[in-house]
């Protein structure tokens, strides 16, 4: 979720075959990757959800599907949508899509996205990845909310239930116009349907603005990972603002600890929106596509070691034409077959 200079003082996926559950298709099931993704504010179009395919078993090298043209398009709330998050349930029976319920084309006012935007997430269903019906807008914020973004969601197995997150910049109770200073914290959670979810309550806060929140399991090590961006300003003292870290965790509400910082510094002139998934293929090795806004938009890392904290920038890539914050998620050759034809 990209925004820039605002002032208040101070953004699998359950991807499939990111969170391994015991009921999810075998990793040998997949045979490419889907991308779902939007281009941005700067054009008129850019606040949809466009999808592409990746060219067999490779995840960097891509064919946009639907001609090239966005597939998904809002009908509620701002009438736009970013931060796409494509969700396999757990029994492997549908898809959700969950976005960020903002429109940011013609305005330019971050200042009032982060105060006074929406407290709710923009949700399609489906079963089969072509006919996704209407979207259905749902609050999942406080009142004392100024926004919702980058929703992701993971199922969790000891709550038998989907953990939903996203940032939200939170204000006073008293202050109802949300005038006063904050930042941004990452908020959590639950539901079953995606329809109906529990009160929301605060899942990270470490006293300064943290925004785009991913998580990956790797079944390997029984470990979680979880991504996110430092959304302080770039500077001496926080020279890894403005960047993705790394943190693990042996449970999703478990303390976590520290992994990696700055991730992408030297590659990137800044990050955000991190998506990360497992190969299909190649034992042990993860790619992360980091959302270099203002910039390239998605660049591609990769690593062979979730646990070290240390990725490599891929080369010979070619991703989709202006790819901005998203999702990647393991699907069959069915299924890629489907998105071909959209």
């Amino acid at each position: 979720m990209r925004f820039l200079n605002w002032t208040v003082g101070l953004a699998a996926t359950l991807a499939a075959g990111v969170v391994a559950t015991p009921l999810e298709p075998r990793q040998s099931a997949y045979s490419a990757y889907m991308f779902a993704y939007f281009t941005g504010e700067g054009y008129s179009n850019g606040e949809t959800i466009s999808f592409a395919v990746s060219n067999g078993n490779d995840p960097l090298h891509w064919t946009e599907v639907h001609g090239g043209n966005p597939y998904l398009t809002s009908t509620v709330g701002t009438r736009g949508v970013r931060d796409p998050s494509i969700v396999r349930a757990h029994d492997g029976s549908k898809f959700w899509l969950l976005a960020t319920d903002l429109k940011m084309y013609g305005s330019g006012n971050w200042d009032a996205a982060v105060r006074t935007g929406s407290r709710s997430i923009v949700i399609w269903e489906s079963t089969d990845l072509k006919n996704w019906g209407s979207p259905r807008l749902v609050q999942v914020s406080p009142a004392t909310a100024g926004n919702t973004w980058a929703p992701e969601a993971v199922w969790d197995p000891s709550q038998n239930k989907y953990m939903v997150f996203w940032a939200s910049s939170l204000y006073a109770t008293s202050d109802t116009s949300h005038t006063g200073s904050s930042y941004h914290r990452i908020m959590r959670a639950t539901t079953t349907d995606f329809k109906t979810f529990s009160t929301a309550e605060v899942y990270i806060d470490y006293g300064y603005p943290v925004i785009d929140t991913t998580i990956a399991y790797d079944s390997a090590s029984s470990t979680y990972y979880r991504f996110s961006k430092d959304e302080r300003g770039n500077s001496a003292s926080t020279p890894n603002g403005k960047f993705p870290f790394e943190e693990r965790s042996s449970s999703l509400l478990g303390s976590w600890s520290s992994v990696a910082v700055g991730i992408g510094k030297g590659s990137v002139s800044r990050g955000e929106g991190p998506t990360v998934f497992k190969s299909n293929t190649v034992a042990n090795k993860w790619h992360m596509f980091i959302d270099e806004f203002g910039g390239r938009g998605y660049v591609p890392f990769e690593t062979t070691n979730i646990g070290s904290g240390k990725w490599t920038l891929s080369t010979n890539y070619a991703l989709p034409s202006r790819p901005r914050h998203g999702s990647v998620i393991p699907i069959t050759e069915a299924e890629r077959q489907v998105l071909l034809n959209l």
